[in-house]
């Protein structure tokens, strides 16, 4: 029997990745001629872009300066933070979810600031009680950490919880940990290969509640 679900955060509750992949693209392209493609940028999704970084930087006569391209970065995001929507039937999923009585959490190699700002904005706060972020960890995705830390948090074992992913590195992350995971790609990871363990999924709308059962 389930007792919890834990959420990925980026591209599982809202597709900030695709957010992300246009402004990196933009930027690399205006500032340093590079062209980033799909192919590059989702090997670091879920997890952190140093690799992708040390990538561009061998294609470039000088080493771009992250801090300023972080802040390029994060100063045109803000500009369409809003406009940033809820993966389709996710909400709905969660509300069902609560009244059936599951404990939920999120667990995200992003910073909590982040998660909770997002949450906060969608009023999604009260939902999880429990976020697990970089910031609870040495190592995020696809390390099991932030997966381990989460079922500890929750009081249940890994065979008591459903993992729900969005891409490569945080299935391998929550399948490592010992936890069923459920994978709904979005547009920027739906292209990914997957553990054969995970159990991909077309949208939250195909959630399998029978799943709570086992």
């Amino acid at each position: 029997m389930k007792k919890a679900v834990i959420f990925d955060f980026d591209g599982t509750i809202i597709d900030t990745e695709s957010a992300w992949f246009d402004i990196y693209q933009e930027i690399l392209k205006e500032q340093h001629g590079f062209n980033l493609t799909l192919e590059e940028f989702v090997k670091v999704v879920g997890s952190t872009d140093g690799a992708l970084f040390d990538f561009i930087d061998q294609s470039l006569d000088v080493p771009m300066d992250r801090t300023v391209f972080h802040n390029q970065v994060n100063s045109r995001f803000e500009k369409i933070r809003e406009q940033l929507a809820l993966r389709d039937g996710f909400l709905e999923t969660v509300k069902e979810l609560k009244e059936r009585g599951i404990l939920l959490a999120v667990a995200s190699s992003s910073k909590r600031n982040w998660i909770e700002g997002f949450l906060t904005q969608h009023g999604l706060l009260e939902y999880f009680p429990i976020i697990v972020s970089a910031d609870d960890v040495d190592e995020v995705k696809p390390n099991p950490a932030i997966y381990e830390v989460a079922l500890e948090r929750l009081g249940v074992t890994p065979d008591e919880a459903i993992a729900v992913e969005d891409s490569y590195n945080g299935s391998i992350a929550a399948i490592s940990a010992g936890v069923h995971c459920l994978i709904i790609p979005n547009d920027v990871t739906r292209s990914l290969s997957f553990h054969e363990k995970g159990q991909l999924i077309e949208s939250f709308s195909d959630f399998d509640y029978r799943l709570l059962e086992q």
